[in-house]
Order: structure tokens, then sequence, then C-alpha cells
């Protein structure tokens, strides 16, 4: 079978190619990619190239499917699967494996296994270790964005706090606590709200700080504060560039308190340190964001670490249960995994979207694989539909969704290119 594929042969070098892909063998399973979102990770990894950990040495010969964010079909299953798996069946992936101590990964390390492709292999470790997953949702898109989903779930189960009776460990974000997510309007920043709003461990707040009213004003608009107000929770969205005082300022909003749970959704270091200064007794700060530089340092407070237990820890990336987790919250609505989009195209934007990533504005970039289309910002619809029908009825069903992303737009780009979701 032919699949198009965008693959890596080295530093910078992203080729959109179609080539054959061999049979499939008995612990195999051939499936077809509906979408895949564009992660900062494969940025990372194209920056690097050879360099990256996750890279073999010989893609300048057997270059790698990029990609990891995605959903899609399964086509056809190889016999030692065929009582777990069934063609028709739609899947999302758990791309972090960690088989037998490898860092191999699919959209990293692998031929025939990547995201940005139209149809791939998922090889054998894929499956024994649970990996490719089952999903019921309505969307595709959804189940690519589970990825992403399931690392915020993955750092809000990592937190702790500390029991000095007995030394266990109370995981998870301190109930009815105060939350600060800084610079936390970005796409993976929103979808912290969204799921800090439902998280078992009900806070009190949850304070998003950013440096852009821009940022800020779509923040209000797809995840308003008297929607959280609704299920109990006082969400404040502040821009930390207009205070005097940052650190008195957010300090004043929990009465002095300080913040329970702090998570760091930006690599730098003022603001690292900022969180580590506002954390309460028994604070736990969540260093988020990944740094690209790998001396990336900040000061912490040890005698506040000493005196008054505050704790610093890192998380990348979730695990499988994590995105179980996530898979069955976007399927009941719980979280919109929408809020974190803000561009949308086909398999031929791939590539310069991923070489470009830090310097296109906006969130997630949602890509879909069986079909051309130029990536498109979701605020530029309205200017493309005056000229443009498909974006016209884009941006009528985005407006119809308090301008986000959703199935109804999905399937609208799906008939306007001939695509039936369906098909094998």
């Amino acid at each position: 079978m032919k699949t198009k594929a965008v693959r890596m042969y080295g530093k910078d070098d992203l080729r959109l190619e179609e080539f054959e892909l061999p049979q499939i063998k008995e612990d195999e399973v051939l499936v077809k990619v509906m979408s895949d979102s564009i992660c900062m990770s494969t940025y990372k990894l194209v920056e690097q190239g050879k360099k990256h950990k996750r890279a073999p040495q010989n893609i300048d010969t057997n270059p790698v499917i990029v990609g990891h964010e995605c959903s899609g079909l399964i086509v056809e299953v190889g016999k030692k699967w065929q009582d777990q798996f069934k063609p028709g069946q739609k899947f999302s992936l758990q791309p972090a494996l960690n088989y037998k101590g490898k860092l191999d990964s699919p959209g990293y390390s692998y031929e025939f296994c990547g995201g940005a492709c139209t149809y791939c292999i998922m090889p054998h470790e894929v499956m024994e270790l649970g990996c490719l997953l089952d999903y019921t949702g309505e969307s595709f898109f959804e189940a690519s964005l589970g990825e992403p989903m399931s690392c915020i779930i993955g750092g809000y189960h990592a937190n702790y706090h500390t029991n000095k009776k007995n030394y266990d460990h109370a995981m998870g974000t301190k109930t009815d606590g105060n939350i600060l997510i800084l610079g936390g309007c970005g796409p993976m920043g929103l979808g912290a709200v969204s799921y800090g709003l439902q998280f078992g461990n009900k806070p009190r707040r949850i304070v998003v700080t950013d440096i852009s009213d821009d940022r800020i004003r779509r923040a209000r608009e797809v995840i308003s504060e008297e929607s959280a107000k609704e299920r109990g929770i006082e969400l404040r969205y502040v821009n930390t560039a207009a205070m005097a005082d940052p650190v008195g300022e957010l300090l004043s909003i929990t009465d002095g308190h300080g913040y329970d749970d702090v998570f760091v959704y930006v690599p730098n270091k003022q603001v690292a340190e900022m969180g580590d200064r506002l954390l309460a007794f028994d604070g736990c700060m969540n260093f988020f964001a990944g740094p690209t530089d790998n001396q990336f340092k900040a000061e912490i407070n040890l005698y506040n670490c000493h005196y008054t237990s505050t704790h610093i820890m890192g998380t990348t990336g979730g695990n499988t249960d994590d995105l179980i987790e996530a898979n069955r919250l976007s399927a009941q609505g719980a979280i919109e995994s929408a809020v974190m989009v803000t561009h949308v195209g086909g398999i031929d934007s791939i590539a310069e979207a991923t070489k470009n990533l830090p310097s296109i504005p906006g969130g997630k970039k949602l890509t879909y694989t069986q079909f051309d289309m130029p990536l498109t910002a979701i605020d530029d619809f309205e200017e493309l539909g005056k000229t443009n029908p498909l974006f016209k009825k884009l941006d009528q069903s985005c407006k119809a969704h308090r301008g986000l992303w959703n199935a109804e737009a999905e399937k609208i780009l799906f008939k306007h290119f001939g695509i039936d979701p369906q098909a094998l």
C-alpha cells in the first residue's frame, strides 16, 4: 500500500513524499491517519536532527515519519492482535512507549510509524504496551488532542502534598486550594484550565497569567470566568506585565495565603523564580514547560523549602492511564480540548508549519492528513469566507461554537474534500 508522509532526513530537513509501505507482519497493525496536531516536541526534534535522543542515526538514508498526536481508523490487523482490534475502529495513540528501556517513539524513531501521514504501520510494541487505544468520541481531532491533554492530566496527578503525621504523600493538586498557571493562555495552559475546572480534587480558585491582552481576551472567550463560577470555582485571568508588583498582587488574590499548586507553562527563568516565591506552605510547583537549553537553571528559595515544605518537580508527557482519561472526558464533553486549536491545515502544510512553529502565533496547529489545505487561522475564516464558500461554512460553524473548532466543522472539511471518514 502507498502512503504519503512527512519524513525527516536530518536537521530542518522535512519532506512530504509518497512511498510504499511493506506488508504488515502478524504482530503489527495498519492504520489510516485522519488527523494529527503539531507538537512543539516535533519542532525540537527537527531542530536537533540526529542529535535528538529519540532520532536514529541513519535518518539520512532511512527517514522517520514525524508527528505523534494522531488519530484515525484501524485498517488491517495482524493475526496476533485480531482478538483485540478490528478494522474500522477509531484509535488514539500514546507515543511514550519506553519499551524495554529504549527511547524509540512513534513520530520520532520509526520509518513506517508516525502521525503526519495517510497510512502507517503500528509496530508490535505499541500494542504490547497497550498504547493503541480505542476511541469512541465523535470527532477525530479530539482523539488527536488526547495526547497533549494527557500530558496536562499527568501534571495534575503528579503534583503532591505532604502529610507530617505519617509522611504519606497526598497525590494530585490540593482540594479546595489555590492553583496558579503561569503563562497559561497558550494552548496547553488553556487545556490545563479546562481540565482543572472538572478535576476531582476541586480547587477553590484558579489564577491564570499571561503578558498578552490578546491571549487573555481569547482565553476569556473560550473559558469564561462565569462558566467557572457556575462550577463553584473562582477563575481569574491577569496580565502580569501590567502589574507594578506581580508577586504582591498575585499573593493578594489569595489574601496572602499563596498558591498550593503552581504550574509553570513557559520555560522562563524569571517566571519560574516568581512561581517559587508564590508557593504557600507545603506548596508544589510543577515546572511543566520543556526548555531547549539543557543547562536551563533558576534560583529557588531553599529556606522556604526547609521551613515551609515547599517543593518543586517537573513532568513531561502523560502515561496510558492519562490518555484513557483524556479520551473518556473528551468523549463525555467534560473537557474541551478544542480550546487549544487556533489553526487548521492539510498534510501539505505540516512540514513548513513544524519548522516554523515558534514564529506562528496562536495555539495548536491541527492538521488533517487525507487532503491538502493551507494552514489557516480560525480567526481568518470570516475574511476568507467572503470569497470562499468553504471558509464561510467553517466560520459559521466555529462562531456557533464560541469560536472553537468542532466536530461539525471537521465534517464540513471531510465533505468538501470528498473524504468518507469511515472508509478504509
